[in-house]
């Protein structure tokens, strides 16, 4: 939930060119984390005195203001501690924004997975300033922005097994609703992923990357509220595809299990839909190769979907349909 906050009055909630730059900056910090080695896992607090005419930034450590910052102060990992001067506008992600007593916040305060709270009993911010905040997962996302190899290797835990086990019966369910209610559509999505996967791949990838530069080339060019409405389109889309997709090549995977390994219920719409959710479930389970797991079905998915309504012979014979 994203909460908006005003000292003069509650206004309507809208994003200024500054916070698309705070944005921009906070993702670009992201990347730079993705590189970065393990940090330790000890709250570090990096003091920040004097005057400092540009931004002060925090990469899985904390910052303590107790000069004058004359731009903004960002922290990814960590809490940000005003007890000086902040100019700008002061984010973090993984952390919290505490101002202190008689200190001065002059911009936005942006908080993602932390809090914001100010001390004393009259807060020195400007009239006209924000406060844009999304509690809850604090802790997980801190050890995340201060290890980000841990999105890559994730632990082996009874939690982990038991979410595991969850998100197979989820899936194993939505397959089978999908199934019963356009099993026409199913089936002749999986004889043309059988037949010509790659291709699917392809279209996939192309249709993705189409789209993503379409809807950056929109929010580009096009007025702000356009921009957005058809990136919210565009993502709905995209969910719709890979929700299709899934199904698809769920049932497929089963089936090729079916004939090559497990040869128990060939008949069995059930247990392919339960072999095939599984396996994928589990490859997108392993460390460092589910990322590349869940592109791979998300590219096909994509291809999937853009070819649904296609009834093409995408192979030069068709004797081998069965």
């Amino acid at each position: 939930m994203v909460i908006s906050y005003s000292q003069a009055n509650f206004e309507t909630f809208r994003i200024s060119f500054k916070q698309y730059r705070i944005v921009a900056v906070l993702f670009w910090l992201l990347l730079l984390v993705g590189v970065a080695s393990a940090q330790s896992a000890n709250d570090e607090v990096v003091l920040v005195e004097g005057t400092n005419e540009g931004t002060v930034f925090g990469i899985g450590e904390s910052l303590r203001i107790t000069g004058t910052v004359k731009q903004g102060a960002m922290s990814v990992g960590g809490d940000v501690i005003v007890e000086g001067v902040v100019e700008g506008d002061v984010a973090t992600i993984g952390g919290s924004v505490i101002q202190k007593a008689g200190a001065r916040i002059g911009g936005d305060v942006i908080v993602v997975g932390g809090r914001y709270s100010a001390e004393g009993m009259h807060v020195n911010r400007n009239p006209d300033a924000m406060t844009m905040m999304y509690a809850g997962y604090e802790q997980e996302l801190r050890d995340m922005m201060r290890n980000p190899s841990g999105l890559f290797s994730p632990k082996w835990t009874p939690s982990y097994f038991g979410t595991r086990l969850l998100i197979v019966l989820f899936w194993f369910l939505v397959s089978m609703g999908f199934t019963a209610a356009m099993p026409g559509t199913i089936s002749r999505g999986v004889a043309r992923l059988q037949t010509t996967s790659l291709r699917v791949a392809v279209i996939g990838l192309t249709g993705v990357l189409v789209l993503f530069g379409a809807v950056l080339l929109c929010l580009w060019v096009m007025p702000e509220a356009i921009g957005v409405l058809l990136g919210m389109v565009a993502l709905l889309v995209l969910l719709v595809a890979s929700l299709f997709g899934r199904v698809i090549l769920y049932a497929a995977t089963g089936r090729w299990l079916q004939r090559k390994y497990v040869p128990i219920g060939k008949n069995s719409e059930a247990v392919a839909l339960l072999l095939g959710t599984s396996l994928w479930v589990l490859l997108t389970s392993l460390p460092y190769v589910w990322p590349v797991m869940a592109t791979l079905i998300l590219t096909i998915s994509f291809g999937l979907a853009l070819t649904a309504r296609y009834r093409v012979n995408w192979r030069a014979s068709s004797s081998h349909a069965a």
